[in-house]
């Protein structure tokens, strides 16, 4: 399964649209067409962490007062599901690895596990 999860309004998932090579990669937008309770476990099952799926960068989290809880991965998954923003971008799935997030070590690893993929 190749499979990429972004948000279109995100300059930094345009970005890193633009960067790399989408042939074959199915694209979700996640605002328009939101993450199902299935697709946010199968990446949990790659991650093992709902955790690390969560973007503790997004406005709301702050504006909710979440920095100041504790939360559970039950909340993590909970909040992802119920706000788009909360989901760390982008996340690609590509044959049982996942990618999370924009960092520049990741996006390499993205870039070269696609390369490997053709």
């Amino acid at each position: 399964m190749k499979k990429l999860y972004y948000l279109k309004t995100c300059d930094t998932c345009r970005r890193i649209l633009k960067e790399i090579n989408l042939e074959g990669i199915e694209l979700q937008e996640i605002k328009e067409n939101a993450i199902t309770v299935q697709q946010i476990e199968e990446m949990h099952a790659l991650s093992n962490s709902y955790e690390a799926l969560f973007s503790k960068r997004a406005q709301k989290y702050k504006a909710m007062g979440l920095k100041d809880q504790k939360l559970t991965e039950q909340d993590y998954k909970q909040l992802i599901l119920e706000t788009y923003t909360f989901l760390k971008r982008p996340v690609a799935l590509l044959n049982g690895e996942i990618f999370i997030g924009n960092s520049k070590k990741n996006i390499e690893a993205l870039k070269a596990a696609i390369n490997a993929c053709k």
